[in-house]
């Protein structure tokens, strides 16, 4: 049973707000990341800049998951102007709408995001 229209529309809906929330939170980490550290002088404690430095790797780590996510949000984007939203990458099988709910990027159904993620396909 594929997805009515009403129903695609609710998730491309859905994932637009998503897209639109990480574009801002990469906005606002790549900021942090790259903006000079003005505070940083001759009177700052080394360790002070250890952590400065630590912050800004987390926030590069943070970033680069961002970025991922949203790569998976355009590839969904991009299977519901092909037609084919809420069926599997892999399988060609119908991902259910539970997960879909969950999980409105997903591209895979469960059993072959395991095999994927297990190095199986």
């Amino acid at each position: 049973m594929s997805l009515k229209k009403n129903e695609v529309a609710y998730f491309k809906k859905r994932l637009e707000e998503m897209r639109s929330q990480v574009v801002r939170a990469l906005e606002g980490t790549k900021k942090e990341v790259t903006e000079p550290d003005m505070s940083k002088g001759y009177s700052q404690h080394s360790a002070d800049e250890g952590t400065d430095d630590f912050v800004k790797n987390i926030n590069l780590q943070v970033t680069n998951k961002e970025f991922g996510l949203l790569r998976q949000i355009d590839r969904a984007l991009e299977k519901i102007e092909e037609g084919n939203y809420g069926v599997c990458d892999i399988t060609g099988d119908e991902i259910p709408i539970k997960r879909l709910e969950a999980i409105p990027y997903a591209t895979m159904t469960v059993q072959a995001q395991e095999k994927f993620e297990k190095g199986i396909l």
